[in-house]
């Protein structure tokens, strides 16, 4: 156990100084064999490295980055972004009601919180800007309104995960909804608290009914994209892998049928720009996979189990670690490695501690969410603040109220399981 702390302190020194996360993976992975006692052929590295990519279930990934970056180049967001702001507009805080509301309505398409933060804060920051907002502030609230993108389904780490425990997708896709709304909720609440308190955004008119449904019509293919893939899902007509590709075509119809907004000249490179994400997920899912191979020969599982089982943890002392432990790599790490390397050893534990494993995906993965906007390598913290053109300790300053409500919302999400887990109760 002690190797394995060595090793994971030089993992994370080598990421801090800025090293690519693959490489820094590797090397870590590679010190690890050389140090420890057992014997290790590089041939095994490099097939674990293959064997992690291999599975029929991570092409869902690739087909959902597609159906994401189409359905944006469409004309989705804007839509849903009109649409939220013809609805919720009219009240204090508007501005920031919408970019919330829009973030939340999103989710349901793109599956990627970097995605969906570059998607709504590229039209949301300048407007929330004109209307008095300071830039810092619309960066923070783009930066932590985008990380509900991977809690509502579809969600790419919520595959990951349920790859790595041999979980349903489906009851993870369920699970993810009552969060999501949550983590929405709370930050609706801020936003027009901060409109009143502060003054920026007293609201505007209310809008009348018939542009509202009007709104809402155009409104109504992209909100039937979640419909669709979730409702196949759940009905038995396909698998989420197979969801994915139905996605993607989905969005090719939507995009260049029914809002013609979608051009053939641009799938080209909508296509090289969601390889290029594609692959970068991939390569990290390899290497991660490759360290996690060289933890479970050197039996760090086990060791942590012997460890935690010594401690006399109960269910929710181990929870409250897991907690803690995830907000804090979060900090460093991108979800996707993060469940790779954290899942196979947390989830023997919480078997034997009788924690559901869905349950034990969902706080991961809201731990997880939280530290995509935690400085100081937040993806979407890095994606609002260069939209904005803000400086990361005004953000900073800004981040602190919404850090707080999203760990209390996380507090209801670990230890009301009866109430957050409620969908999966009523599918199961």
């Amino acid at each position: 156990m002690s190797l394995f702390l060595t090793i994971f302190a030089l993992f994370m020194a080598i990421a801090m100084l800025g090293v690519p996360l693959v490489w820094a993976m590797l090397i870590a992975t590679f010190a690890y064999m050389q140090m420890s006692d057992n014997f290790y052929v590089m041939e095994g590295m490099l097939l674990s490295f293959i064997g992690g990519v291999e599975p029929f279930h991570l092409l869902a990934v690739p087909m959902f980055i597609v159906a994401g970056e189409i359905m944006v180049a469409g004309g989705v967001g804007r839509r849903m972004i009109d649409f939220a702001s013809k609805a919720l507009g009219f009240l204090r805080g508007g501005l920031g009601v919408v970019t919330v509301s829009s973030s939340m309505l999103f989710s349901g398409v793109s599956g990627s919180a970097v995605a969906d933060s570059a998607a709504i804060g590229s039209v949301m920051i300048p407007g929330m800007k004109q209307r008095g907002y300071t830039k810092e502030f619309a960066a923070a609230l783009v930066a932590v309104a985008g990380t509900i993108g991977i809690i509502i389904p579809p969600s790419i780490p919520m595959v990951i995960f349920a790859f790595m425990g041999n979980v349903s997708v489906k009851e993870l896709f369920l699970a993810g909804f009552v969060p999501g709304l949550l983590f929405g909720g709370a930050l609706i609440l801020w936003c027009m608290h901060v409109g009143k308190s502060r003054g920026w955004d007293p609201g505007g008119q209310r809008t009348s009914a018939d542009e509202l449904i009007t709104s809402f019509k155009g409104c109504i293919p992209a909100l039937l994209f979640p419909v669709v893939i979730l409702g196949g899902i759940f009905g038995g007509v396909f698998t989420p892998t197979e969801a994915a590709a139905v996605a993607v075509f989905y969005a090719l119809l939507v995009g260049r049928f029914v809002y013609n907004e979608l051009a053939l000249a641009d799938v080209p490179r909508i296509l090289r720009d969601s390889f290029i994400t594609s692959a970068t997920v991939m390569l990290v899912i390899g290497a991660t996979t490759a360290f996690a191979w060289v933890m479970t020969m050197e039996g760090v599982p086990m060791d942590l189990v012997a460890i935690l089982r010594a401690w006399d943890l109960g269910k929710w002392e181990f929870l409250l670690v897991v907690n803690i432990a995830l907000l804090l790599l979060g900090i460093f790490l991108e979800p996707v490695p993060a469940l790779i390397l954290t899942a196979p050893l947390l989830l023997p534990v919480a078997r034997d501690l009788g924690i559901d494993p869905v349950h034990l995906g969902l706080i991961m993965v809201c731990n997880l969410a939280i530290g995509l906007f935690t400085p100081p390598v937040g993806g979407t913290l890095f994606v609002s603040a260069k939209i904005a053109d803000a400086r990361m300790w005004g953000i900073t300053k800004e981040l602190g109220p919404m850090f707080a409500l999203c760990c209390l919302v996380l507090v209801i999400v670990t230890y009301f399981p009866a109430f957050v887990m409620a969908p999966v109760a009523w599918f199961r």
